[in-house]
């Protein structure tokens, strides 16, 4: 927001002059102010050649000056705040607003650093990026205070961006990026969890299903067995018996398969059912030792 020297609209005088409507015109007759214009044309008073008349003008609208702050926050960890601060001159002081300053954003950004650097070091990294309307209402209430004695007011100063070092930013993003990626690791092993388990539960579950279909089968096999040896007769088979049927009956189930088998290899069997009631007798055998063992 800088000041400018006008010229009036006439050549070789600034006996008149025309005034924007966004600036404020200020007369000066032989570099001593004099009185404010007001917008439109205006007779400012008697010139020659701009030697008594001279003219000094300030803009009315509303100006944005961006201040960046460099600064280190509470974990070392240097940043820079990027301040934008809207001001504007106060109709009534005017004169204050041309005179006082030389330099208004020099002022505002030596008032702004002030604040930022006071504050952002008492903060972490993570508390200045969750505090920026705290830093934002601290920098406002300063220069409300000290802009205000020159003539100007603060509509508003924003704390838009902090920004860290770019190393901090990778690092920052990689320990993100680490943390998502141990997230989708630890979801890909329990699914691998659930899978395998309803696996589990699924071959638990044919084979208790297969189990129950096998013993079924037995038990129609033997029903048969006992059925078509004994029918017409008042003969009752033995469980031994029964046993010996079976097993000569998977006995051939056992041949049957091995020669289906198109890759099976040689094996040598005593084929004859004799050898049949011999494996029953080992088999009898066998679980009649195992039970005198564990009585022991």
């Amino acid at each position: 927001m800088a000041q400018r020297q006008e010229s009036g609209c006439l050549p070789c005088t600034n006996c008149f002059v025309t005034v924007p409507q966004d600036k404020y015109y200020a007369v000066e007759n032989f570099g001593k102010f004099d009185h404010m214009l007001n917008p439109g044309l205006s007779f400012a008073g008697f010139d020659l050649c701009g030697c008594c008349v001279s003219f000094r003008s300030i803009t009315s609208r509303v100006d944005q000056l961006v201040v960046d702050v460099h600064t280190k926050t509470k974990d070392n960890v240097f940043v820079t705040a990027k301040v934008a601060v809207q001001q504007s001159v106060k109709p009534d002081n005017v004169v204050d607003a041309m005179y006082k300053l030389s330099d208004v954003h020099a002022q505002i950004d030596s008032y702004v650093s002030d604040v930022v650097r006071s504050s952002v070091p008492h903060m972490t990294l993570d508390e200045s990026f969750e505090k920026k309307d705290d830093i934002s209402n601290q920098v406002q209430q300063k220069l409300l205070v000290e802009m205000g004695h020159y003539g100007f007011q603060i509509h508003k100063a924003l704390v838009t961006e902090m920004v860290p070092n770019r190393e901090v930013v990778q690092s920052m993003n990689e320990i993100n990026k680490q943390k998502r990626l141990r997230d989708a690791a630890v979801m890909a092993a329990e699914a691998e969890k659930v899978r395998v388990v309803k696996a589990a539960e699924a071959s638990a579950d044919a084979a208790q299903l297969q189990g129950e279909g096998i013993a079924r089968q037995r038990r129609a096999i033997i029903d048969g067995l006992r059925e078509s040896i004994t029918h017409g007769s008042s003969e009752q088979l033995s469980t031994e018996k029964i046993s010996e049927l079976l097993l000569i009956t998977q006995y051939f189930e056992t041949l049957r398969d091995i020669a289906a088998n198109s890759k099976a290899q040689t094996v040598f069997l005593p084929h004859s059912a004799g050898a049949v009631s011999d494996v029953a007798s080992q088999i009898r055998n066998g679980i009649m030792q195992a039970g005198a063992g564990q009585r022991m």
